[in-house]
């Protein structure tokens, strides 16, 4: 068995081993998107341009993730009783609608590229897409060690696998420009990239409106919940739930719970605060009262 001081040490080691992983991941991204952005308006590729805003889209959300990973370490205070995770679902919105334009404007020049096709340059397609691939597969595996401990870390892993797949999708697309002629590909790949970015897009800003209304967030399933709850020993009865984000990896939840007898109220709390957090939900006030005890609105909390 690991001492206390073993277990401070090897989450400090953690902490240090994901920043590190986040800070070289976005920095060869960042990179990454401007040789891919010059080379896609040297080359004459939407393809690559497309690819380019995926990276760099995708630049950014490493970069919310790294936030929100750097925020939930922060201790809360007497302004900030919650902490400042919150912050990382505002920064997620203005993220899908910079995202929103980003898609038009590939969109657009997509459609230019139909109605006003131009030679596009295939070889340099296929070594700058292949370059991303390679890019985009290394900085997931930075991530794959942690992915099944932390949401927040999943999510940063299959945004950098998802778009070294796109990567090999314009690889593909540059093999066949450069056999076969077809510049008509290009302004396609272009369509398809745009297509993928928003639906990634349009989930992350129905999510980041829902979380920032204190909408139930939809990894929680509340029917589950309630159903779990009332078959904790000790309870006769629920109401008044309110379940909420306090930011991208972080759920709140206030609970009425009516019990058999008062004096095992700790005990209950105590169970039912367990298969919250297995559920996600790691901040939970519960209130106990006697089961025949009549709750209203004059005496009690909706």
């Amino acid at each position: 068995m690991k001492t206390n001081h073993e277990q401070e040490h090897h989450h400090s080691h953690s902490i240090t081993s994901l920043s590190t992983a986040f800070v070289v991941g976005t920095l060869l991204n960042l990179i990454f998107v401007i040789v891919e952005g010059i080379a896609g308006f040297m080359s004459n590729s939407v393809g690559l341009l497309s690819d380019a805003g995926h990276n760099l889209s995708d630049t950014v959300s490493l970069l919310l993730a790294w936030l929100a990973f750097r925020l939930a370490k922060k201790v809360a205070n007497k302004r900030f009783t919650y902490g400042y995770t919150l912050s990382t679902i505002l920064a997620s919105l203005i993220n899908a609608s910079i995202l929103l334009i980003a898609i038009g404007m590939i969109v657009v020049e997509s459609i230019r590229k139909f109605s006003n096709p131009q030679p596009v340059d295939g070889d340099m397609i296929i070594w700058v897409a292949a370059v991303g691939v390679v890019i985009n597969f290394a900085t997931a595996m930075l991530f794959m060690k942690d992915r099944k401990k932390d949401l927040n870390i999943k999510g940063a892993f299959l945004h950098m696998a998802m778009d070294a797949l796109v990567s090999v999708g314009v690889v593909i697309s540059g093999i066949a420009i450069k056999y076969t002629g077809w510049t008509i590909i290009d302004p396609i790949i272009g369509l398809v990239i745009a297509g993928i970015i928003f639906i990634s897009t349009w989930n992350l800003l129905k999510e980041s409106l829902r979380l920032s209304l204190d909408a139930v967030p939809e990894s929680i399933d509340i029917d589950e919940i309630e159903k779990e709850i009332l078959s904790v020993k000790g309870v006769s009865g629920i109401h008044h739930i309110h379940i909420w984000a306090l930011g991208t990896s972080e759920n709140a939840m206030t609970i009425h719970v009516a019990v058999n007898d008062i004096a095992e109220s700790e005990c209950v709390k105590s169970d039912i605060r367990s298969l919250l957090k297995a559920h996600g939900i790691a901040h939970a006030t519960i209130e106990t009262e006697p089961k025949d005890y009549v709750c209203n609105e004059e005496c009690c909390e909706h």
